[in-house]
């Protein structure tokens, strides 16, 4: 059909030429010819061909000079050009087809070899343009799909995490403040360049998402401890600790029947480490220092920020600026000092964050 007709651009300063070619091509082709390198770029302005036929040897601007400024500019670079010269040495067929030329045709011209050449050219090209387009389908179809396993990932979490507060209903929505002030952490700590090589190595995203099961061990736990209405005895305490170990090893059943389990690991560590203290008196290893990973450094500071800025069965909620006092005493005792002194930097951010 008329619509489907490719367009040709022929340039070559003889006429003679550009009646011959355009008299051969134009019973398939939709053929504009024009004598110089600057006519070209003219009808270049208005026009996108699907091929271009160029002369080497022109006035002014020759072949060379002319695919020169053709692959320099992003309208035109991916237009094919195919050189028709009477120059036959192989060392100028090497020089223009090392410009971006497709193809090389000597002058005098059969009119079946051209047909066929052209052709054959466009075949490529459209092939070449079909799979782009199958390139960038894929590649929408691979994000919509990651996405997806995301967003699943993510419900089976908060499927969990919603488990665990419905039971430990006095924590109110703990999980989610926490992701919202894990968040500002990382994102202080990647500003001042803390940790960032570790940090840099994480998908953050599943990171803060694996967050939301650090408290899973608490499903574990006997309702007369964990919804106890008042401060644990020591024996009870001693019960409630073993939250963080019964979390790990939840996670690391679910890692053995999940066979996609990577993005389990964050939480893994999260759910061990987040009551470890930097001094090494805290639980369930009383790991020190460096030996607690990263995560549960992290986890560990946003869930001592929460716990005092919100209501419990045994204090009322504290002012951010009380619970940044608190904090701060903590440095190097409870807490990473490299990330303790970030958090005092822009503690401002934890005081103004919205949840929903």
């Amino acid at each position: 059909m008329e619509h489907d007709r490719k367009m040709i651009i022929m340039v070559d300063d003889d006429r003679t030429n550009l009646t011959v070619a355009k008299n051969t091509l134009s019973a398939r082709y939709d053929v504009f010819t024009v004598p110089s390198g600057g006519k070209l770029f003219t009808l270049l302005e208005k026009v996108t061909p699907d091929l271009i036929l160029l002369d080497v040897e022109m006035p002014e601007m020759d072949g060379y000079e002319v695919i020169r400024a053709l692959k320099a500019s992003a309208n035109t670079s991916a237009i094919p050009v195919i050189f028709l010269t009477a120059r036959i040495d192989p060392e100028n067929e090497v020089k223009g087809l090392s410009l971006g030329a497709v193809d090389y045709i000597t002058k005098p011209f059969s009119r079946q070899l051209l047909l066929q050449r052209i052709e054959l050219h466009l075949q490529l090209e459209s092939q070449r343009l079909e799979l782009k387009r199958y390139a960038g389908d894929l590649e929408g179809m691979v994000k919509e799909k990651t996405q997806s396993v995301v967003e699943l990932k993510n419900a089976v979490l908060r499927t969990v995490a919603e488990l665990v507060e419905y039971r430990d209903n006095i924590t109110g929505r703990h999980i989610e403040r926490t992701q919202i002030y894990l968040r500002l952490l990382v994102d202080m700590l990647l500003r001042d360049c803390i940790y960032a090589d570790e940090l840099s190595s994480w998908d953050i995203d599943l990171f803060v998402m694996s967050s939301q099961l650090h408290d899973v061990g608490k499903i574990s736990i006997k309702d007369e401890i964990l919804m106890k209405p008042g401060k644990l005895t020591v024996e009870e305490f001693e019960e409630m600790k073993k939250h963080a170990s019964l979390g790990r090893k939840i996670i690391e059943q679910m890692q053995e029947k999940t066979p996609e389990n990577a993005f389990l690991e964050h939480a893994k560590i999260l759910a061990g480490s987040h009551h470890e203290k930097w001094d090494g008196s805290g639980y369930p290893l009383g790991a020190k220092g460096g030996e607690i990973p990263l995560e549960g450094r992290l986890m560990a500071l946003v869930d001592v920020y929460d716990a005092l800025t919100n209501d419990r069965p045994y204090k009322k909620a504290f002012s951010h600026e009380t619970a940044v006092e608190i904090i701060k005493e903590g440095l190097g005792k409870h807490f990473d000092p490299l990330i303790c002194e970030t958090f005092l930097r822009y503690e401002s951010e934890f005081d103004k964050a919205e949840y929903t």
